[in-house]
């Protein structure tokens, strides 16, 4: 019996501990953590040890050495970090919006789904840091280093990427649309199935980059380079690429001439025929002609008409589609959250089955072209709610 209560007592001593540190590292809330709002830390003034879902807001934070530290949840949004270290830091699912990253070192980051969104990173160096999931929308990024940067499914619509190195990023399904990305190299880059619609891509490079699926609609590609870049299809982008890979060819849509540019024709001398029934040949024949291009109009505009309206139906339709998928995937990241901050997990296959279907209706989104072929997408989003519910079943009320 003593044997038995002493072995209790160091399997105590052993675990207790252990709990403790399982405790600490449990997921929080969102700014849950220490308030520590426009603090100035320029001056010399100690970090707190724990800083996981810290409040951060409008602090000053310029050089400051956050090596390896766990900022998981912390706020930071309008927070000074010009030249602040954040080498192999965790600032997932942080806020760090409008937040100053100039000079910022990012290296190996793991930033997944944190949000970005307006931050500036000029002439941050963030090789191999981790953005998946990440909301990056109107970041200015000139000059960045993002070489080997991990940008699946991230968010940069209207970001500034000019001049920046994101040679071999990771941003397959990445959502570039209408970014400012000049002279960016995307060398060896993964961009499969990833958005470029609307994008400047003036004099970029992507070299050897896997462009599968990828949407160049919009796109302005003057002088971009496609050398060897796999699965190319630049339609419905504009501009002239300077070199394409071989095999690929690609004619820029025919710019159309405005009103008052075809010359005119300087009237001749020759003597006119006869006039009949009180006409000249001249104006019968503009009286056929015209009656002729009235039939072709009312003709054409029936047609005209009847697609405008079929274009509208679908392009309405497409909307509600993608801001279906839209929500869906961010009831994925909201739940993902939620049993990080819970500390539990899901069934894996209910889990996974969501992360497919959302991946499956984004595909079908990209290949519909009438409003029949969205049904795809429907289906898939409504699937994966479905495992959607099963999963969010296990959390605690």
């Amino acid at each position: 019996m003593r044997a038995l209560v002493a072995l209790s007592f160091a399997l105590s001593l052993v675990l207790v501990p252990a709990t403790a540190a399982n405790a600490a590292a449990a997921p929080c809330k969102k700014g849950s953590g220490p308030n520590l709002r426009g603090a100035d830390f320029t001056n010399g003034r100690q970090l707190p040890s724990d800083l996981r879902c810290a409040d951060l807001t409008g602090a000053k934070l310029d050089e400051v050495d956050f090596t390896q530290k766990d900022l998981t949840g912390a706020v930071l949004r309008n927070a000074s970090m010009k030249e602040a270290d954040f080498t192999q830091a965790h600032l997932e699912y942080a806020d760090l919006r409008g937040a100053d990253l100039t000079s910022a070192d990012l290296g190996q980051l793991r930033a997944k789904q944190a949000d970005l969104r307006g931050a500036t990173l000029v002439d941050a160096e963030a090789g191999q840091a981790e953005f998946p999931h990440a909301d990056l929308s109107d970041a200015v990024m000139t000059r960045a280093n993002l070489t080997q940067v991990t940008l699946t499914n991230a968010k940069l619509v209207g970001a500034d990427l000019n001049e920046a190195e994101l040679g071999q990023v990771k941003g397959r399904t990445a959502d570039f649309t209408r970014a400012k990305m000049k002279e960016a190299e995307f060398g060896q880059a993964q961009l499969q199935h990833a958005v470029f619609k609307e994008t400047d891509l003036t004099e970029a490079q992507f070299t050897q980059a896997e462009l599968q699926g990828a949407d160049f609609t919009g796109a302005v590609v003057e002088k971009t380079s496609f050398i060897q870049a796999d699965d190319l299809n630049l339609a419905g982008a504009r501009g002239n690429p300077a070199d394409l890979p071989t095999g690929v060819s690609f004619d820029p849509p025919a710019e159309e001439p405005e009103f008052g540019d075809e010359p005119t024709s300087k009237p001749t001398s020759r003597q006119l025929p006869t006039r009949i029934m009180g006409m000249s040949p001249a104006l019968l024949i503009a009286l056929a002609g015209g009656l002729g291009l009235s039939l072709t109009l009312i003709v054409w505009g029936l047609s005209h008409q009847r697609t405008r309206r079929n274009d509208a139906h679908f392009t309405m339709a497409r909307r509600v589609a993608e801001e279906d998928v839209t929500r869906f995937g961010e009831e994925i990241d909201t739940l993902d959250f939620d049993m990080k901050v819970n500390a539990v997990s899901g069934p894996s296959h209910d889990w996974r089955a969501a992360l497919d279907a959302y991946e499956a209706a984004k595909q079908a989104l990209y290949l519909a072209r009438t409003p029949e072929e969205l049904h795809a997408a429907a289906a898939a989003v409504h699937h994966g709610r479905q495992a959607l519910h099963r999963v969010r079943a296990v959390l605690p009320r």
